[in-house]
Formats: C-alpha cells, structure tokens, sequence
C-alpha cells in the first residue's frame, strides 16, 4: 500500500511541476513550489518506509516495527506541514498573479515571440480567456500600439472560428473573459491536488503506524508468542 502511495505521490508533485511550468511567468514567488517538492521527497521516503515496513512486520522485528512508526509519524508530521504550507500559497495566488500579470503583458512581443509571449499565447488558447480581464486589455499594451492594426493575438480568437484575423471590429470573435481570474484559479486548483494527496496520505500512515503498534503490543504482551518466535520452550 505504501509503495502504491509514494507513487501516486510522486505523480501528484510531477504533475504540480509540469503545470505550474507553463503558468510560471504569471506566478513570481518560487517558493509555492515547496509543497510540491516535499511531497515528491515524502513520495520517495514512503517508497523506502514501505520496504522497511515489509521486512519488520516479516520477521516480527520489535526494533524494526518501532524504527518504522517513528518514521511513518515524521513523515506524517511533514505531510501536516504540507497541507499548511498548501493553504498558505493558495491564498496568495491571488496578490502574486494580480502583481505580476500586467507585466508579462505588457512585454508581449507577438512578431519576435519570447518565453514570456508563448506562455501567453498558451494561455489564452488554454483557458479561452483574452486580455487581463477582458480583450480591452490589450488597447494599453506596447505590442498593440506598435503594430497599430487594431488586432489583439489570435491566441484570442475562439477555437471554433478558422477565419478569425483578431480584430476588435469583430469582438464576437474573441474570448470576452479575462485571462486573470482563469489563472488565479487554475493555480488555485493545482495546490488543493497538493493539499487532498498530502491529507489522504496522512490518513494512510496513520493506519500503517496503528497496525505496526497493534504488532508491536502483541510482541511485548505475550510471553508464549515471544518464545514461540524465539524458538523457546516453557521450563
């Protein structure tokens, strides 16, 4: 079950990584990714732990079982950390995103496309939103005076439409919502998967500390079983 766990874990940190990767120009604070490194690191513990486990519960190993419940409880105490630090960078989602967006669009470079322009551009085909809060947004951008036609990108237009040039004499055939609260959402939802596989394991090493302390006071409660696995007899 462990084994089955860290996996599962080490998918959830995985995919937090590759997500966030394509939303990190709108997101400047790093940090966030710190429940999705401990997650993968406590993945790859469980992984371990569940080794360790097997072979204590095996061979009955009073030192074993109890070397792997101190463990299983400091992973458990990190996953708790988790689960704060998951809450905490979600409700600052908001602030980092509304901080930085403006930026990004306003460095928009739609005929020479740098990093920050593709993941606009990604981003608004994605989340099928266009501007900030909407595609007027881009009437104040450097890019859209520059090129002075009147167009927005056609990362803009709705996916349905194949002859959509972007232009804002035609607003029926863009996106109307703004590109913001998408984000802030989206980013949102990717730590709350940090925050639900980070509980629902807890819930899972709790179960693997009782059982192994249910083995455990079995051990030291019950002479004719102690001697039964040391091969002793009663005199």
């Amino acid at each position: 079950v462990l084994q089955a766990a860290a996996g599962i874990l080490c998918y959830v940190g995985a995919y937090v990584f590759i997500t966030y990767d394509d939303y990190d120009h709108f997101f400047e604070d790093v940090y966030t990714l710190i429940p999705a490194v401990i997650i993968i690191a406590v993945g790859t513990l469980l992984f371990i732990i569940g080794l360790i486990g097997c072979c204590a519960t095996i061979r009955e190993s009073r030192c074993g079982l109890a070397t792997f419940v101190i463990i299983l409880l400091l992973v458990f105490i990190t996953e708790v950390v988790v689960v704060v630090l998951g809450y905490i960078y979600r409700a600052k989602v908001e602030d980092e995103v509304d901080h930085s967006i403006r930026k990004v669009y306003n460095g928009y470079n739609g005929t020479n496309p740098d990093a920050a322009s593709r993941a606009i551009d990604y981003v608004q085909r994605q989340l099928r939103c266009c501007g900030i809060h909407n595609y007027s947004d881009w009437e104040n951008t450097v890019w859209f005076k520059e090129t002075k036609n009147n167009s927005v990108p056609l990362s803009c237009c709705k996916a349905a439409l194949s002859n959509c040039t972007g232009s804002l004499t035609h607003p029926m055939d863009l996106y109307s919502e703004g590109c913001e609260a998408l984000v802030v959402k989206k980013l949102q939802e990717i730590m709350m998967y940090v925050i639900w596989a980070a509980l629902a394991f807890a819930a899972i090493q709790l179960l693997g500390m009782l059982c192994a302390c249910v083995v455990l006071c079995r051990r030291s409660r019950d002479p004719a079983y102690e001697l039964l696995i040391t091969g002793g007899t009663y005199a």
